[in-house]
C-alpha cells in the first residue's frame, strides 16, 4: 500500500471518527435514543465501524447510560440526584408496602384461624350475647325466687308462731 493511499485511509477513517463523535453529541443534546445502531445510522457509518474501534463503542455506551441526557418524551433533563431520590422514594414505599402485606397477612391468617376454629365446634357459640341476655334474666329471677322464698319463711315462721300461741292458750284453758 503506498503512503498516499495508506494517508487517504487514516484521513477517511477520521473523518468516520468525528461524524460519530457529532453524532454521539447531538443525539445526547437532542435527547434521541442512543444505540450502536441509532448512532451509526446518524454518523453514516456500518455498525461494524463502532465494532472494530472500541474507543467509540464506548463512548457510545457511555453515552447510553448517562442519565443527564433528556428523556425521549423532550422533557427536562433528568439529573443523577433526581435519580437516586426516585430510587429512595422507591424503596421506602417498597418498605411500607411490604410492612401493609405482612400486615394483611397476619389479619388474614386470625380471620381464618377463627373461621376454623368456630367452624370445628370447639370455639365459643356464634350467639353469646344471647347467652348473656339469659344468664342476666335466670340471675334476675334467681334474686326473685331468693325474695319470696324469705317471704314464705318469714310468713312460715309467723304462722308457726301463731300456732304455738294458739295452742299454747288451748292447754291453757283445759
Amino acid at each position: 500500500m503506498s503512503p498516499t493511499m495508506r494517508d487517504g485511509r487514516q484521513a477517511n477513517s477520521e473523518r468516520r471518527r468525528q461524524r460519530v463523535a457529532t453524532a454521539i453529541r447531538n443525539a445526547a443534546k437532542n435527547g434521541t435514543p442512543i444505540g450502536v445502531s441509532a448512532i451509526a445510522r446518524q454518523a453514516g457509518v456500518d455498525r461494524t465501524f463502532l465494532y472494530r474501534h472500541r474507543d467509540l463503542l464506548e463512548l457510545v455506551h457511555a453515552a447510553e447510560r448517562e442519565p443527564g441526557a433528556q428523556d425521549p418524551a423532550g422533557g427536562s433533563p433528568v439529573s443523577r440526584a433526581s435519580l437516586q431520590a426516585d430510587l429512595a422514594n422507591a424503596q421506602a414505599r417498597n418498605t411500607r408496602l411490604a410492612a401493609r402485606v405482612q400486615q394483611l397477612e397476619k389479619r388474614l391468617s386470625q380471620a381464618l384461624g377463627a373461621q376454623a376454629w368456630q367452624e370445628s365446634g370447639l370455639g365459643a357459640p356464634a350467639d353469646i350475647d344471647e347467652l348473656q341476655r339469659k344468664i342476666t334474666r335466670l340471675e334476675q329471677h334467681n334474686v326473685e325466687l331468693t325474695s319470696a322464698l324469705e317471704e314464705t319463711r318469714s310468713d312460715l315462721d309467723a304462722a308457726r308462731e301463731a300456732n304455738r300461741d294458739l295452742t299454747r292458750a288451748l292447754n291453757q284453758r283445759s
